[in-house]
């Protein structure tokens, strides 16, 4: 198939040129560049490829960028960047100095806001459409969100305040009936039921029960059918609603039929679809070690409970739903709804572990503090992709827990060295704890072979010494502790360099503390978070405390958002890799 008239669109008025005729053409070379792309440089596929004709029609029918669309995530909007400007820089997607994987408003005056989260742009969008409003500018404002993020309790508050309002507003859903796994509960049953011909919900809609103009469900790979409703709502004053169905890795057999898998399936290959076998690891990847432990404990524990918000795959959970489905709640995008969920529980003696990404348990902050610390219920929160995450970038960091959480009273806070550490943390949580507690730990593989160890009791607040030394102290907290042992290693005079995992920063150990104080007058303490706030903040604060009169240098991630790149690069910028390590010692020395 030739690429005729994708090559001649740099932005959507070169798009608006073609007949509507032309439009299935150019959905078939959009798909194909996507899959050429993404097939080499990685990425997300799925999302992408359902939504290319929805894509086409809305920068065909719309006069963006004067008109504000808005992506929900963002996963979805690879066509959207094609088209818009990007097409020769797409191959840069998600690394280092490329272009973000998701909408971004410093990249172009396309992305309208930027999105990586579910569920905030109905939000975004009708904040737009008041601002035009009040501003007497006329225009269209569109959100384009999955049925799994609409079921967000922040989707549905935008929706309820959208639908009491006469702002110019279309709300598009696109239903896939998936996520990232399938997506659940009451209102995808309801969106089940719309869609079948033989139900008459349409006295029932609860679309149109919050006052908006519900139209659909329409086919979303059907030009005929989006032009011509697009084109008639674009006509209908006040907060509409469509409803598309598509198929999410549409024009990809094998990402049709494994929507998971092909969400971001890695390299591939383009032309049979298959998936190219990864290099065969003896490692195993952090979530495998919490979902394997976690189905180990629930065997022998039956209080045990697994939560999570709509990352089964992702956080390795799915183990369990196979083994306890009645013990496995997929509560679907409501981190919020996850952690009080988790804290009812725990007040009926059930153990609850709530397993939610770093980057996401964010959204549920006044939840841990009110309903969970200040309570003290032993809810146990296993943190997912904490620290630097890789190409996902700034909306995906796991660098703001060890800070955000350390401040909160009564909550015990965790990170392991390794998968052996993982495992003990949480037979050691499971056997009852006075306090709620987060264990958190990064995305990708650990360093071991052998973890599956017998089960051994954790001291809480209880750090230890990895390597003894008489001239300089090296204190690290978490898996980051693999980077100093090797700067360390690197070292000529590595004798006189000590290595101390504080494990916990909070409750510190104050005991290993002031030791260590005594012993060395200068320390380093390194982290895989932000600095601001964080680990060596914390050990700074107990220094000042006790008069400690010597030097500390604190390494981990600057103030300031870190972009996209593999985990090494971003290391290397945040001065936290093996060899920024290794000079800051040898400099201290």
């Amino acid at each position: 198939m030739s690429n005729d008239l994708l090559k001649n669109i740099q932005i959507p008025a070169d798009l608006r040129k073609l007949t509507s005729e032309e439009l299935p053409q150019l959905a078939q070379e959009l798909r194909e560049f996507i899959i050429d792309v993404v097939s080499t440089k990685e990425g997300h596929l799925g999302a992408s490829l359902g939504v290319v004709e929805l894509t086409i029609a809305l920068h065909y029918l719309f006069d963006t960028p004067n008109d504000l669309l808005v992506w929900d995530v963002g996963h979805q909007a690879y066509g959207h960047k094609i088209l818009t400007g990007r097409k020769d820089v797409f191959h840069t997607n998600r690394q280092f100095d490329g272009i973000s994987g998701f909408p971004k408003r410093s990249e172009s005056e396309y992305d309208t806001f930027g999105v990586g989260h579910s569920s905030t742009a109905i939000s975004a969008a009708l904040g737009m459409a008041i601002a035009s409003k009040l501003q007497g500018i006329e225009k269209h404002h569109i959100a384009v969100i999955g049925d799994a993020s609409i079921a967000s309790g922040m989707a549905f508050e935008a929706l309820n305040h959208a639908g009491d309002t006469n702002a110019n507003l279309l709300v598009i859903l696109n239903d896939n009936a998936i996520g990232i796994d399938p997506s659940v509960g009451a209102l995808n049953d309801y969106l089940t039921k719309i869609k079948s011909p033989r139900l008459e919900v349409e006295q029932h809609n609860i679309f149109e029960a919050l006052n908006f103009d519900y139209s659909g469900p329409i086919d979303g790979h059907n030009f005929d059918e989006l032009l011509s409703e697009l084109n008639r709502l674009k006509s209908i004053q006040g907060p509409k609603f469509l409803h598309v169905i598509t198929t999410k890795g549409k024009g990809l057999r094998q990402a049709e039929q494994d929507q998971v898998k092909y969400h971001a399936p890695g390299k591939f290959d383009k032309v049979s679809g298959d998936v190219l076998p990864k290099e065969e690891s003896k490692y195993t990847k952090f979530q495998d070690v919490f979902g394997k432990t976690i189905v180990e404990l629930a065997q022998l524990n039956e209080k045990i409970v697994g939560i999570t918000p709509a990352m089964l795959t992702g956080s390795s959970l799915k183990f369990m739903l196979e083994a306890f489905p009645n013990r496995t709640f997929d509560v679907g995008i409501a981190e919020q709804h996850a952690v009080t969920l988790a804290a009812g529980m725990a007040t009926q003696g059930l153990i609850p572990f709530c397993n939610i990404y770093s980057t996401f348990l964010q959204r549920a902050y006044d939840q841990i503090i009110h309903d969970v610390a200040l309570q003290n219920l032993p809810v146990i929160f296993c943190l997912d992709r904490a620290g630097l995450v890789g190409e996902d970038g700034a909306t995906h960091h796991g660098v703001f827990d060890l800070t955000y959480l350390s401040c909160i009273p009564n909550l015990i806070v965790f990170a392991p060295r390794n998968e052996i550490e993982l495992r003990n943390m949480m037979f050691t949580a499971q056997q009852g704890l006075e306090h709620p507690i987060a264990i958190r730990y990064p995305r990708g593989k650990g360093k071991l072979e052998q973890w599956q160890l017998p089960f051994e009791n954790i001291e809480i607040g209880k750090g230890i010494c990895l390597k003894e030394g008489i001239k300089l102290a090296v204190l690290s907290i978490g898996t980051i502790a693999d980077n100093v042992s090797e700067a360390i290693n690197q070292l000529e005079n590595k004798e006189v360099i000590a290595h101390y995992d504080l494990r916990f920063v909070k409750p510190l150990d104050k005991q290993l503390l002031e030791n260590i104080f005594k012993k060395f007058d200068t320390i380093i303490t390194v982290e895989d978070g932000t600095i601001k706030g964080g680990f060596g903040s914390t050990v700074l604060e107990y220094a000042s405390e006790v008069n400690y009169q010597g030097k500390i240098k604190l390494l981990g991630v600057p103030d300031e958002f870190v972009h996209h790149g593999t985990i090494q690069q971003l290391q290397e910028v945040c001065g936290i890799d093996v060899n920024s390590i290794k000079k800051t010692i040898q400099k201290l020395l």
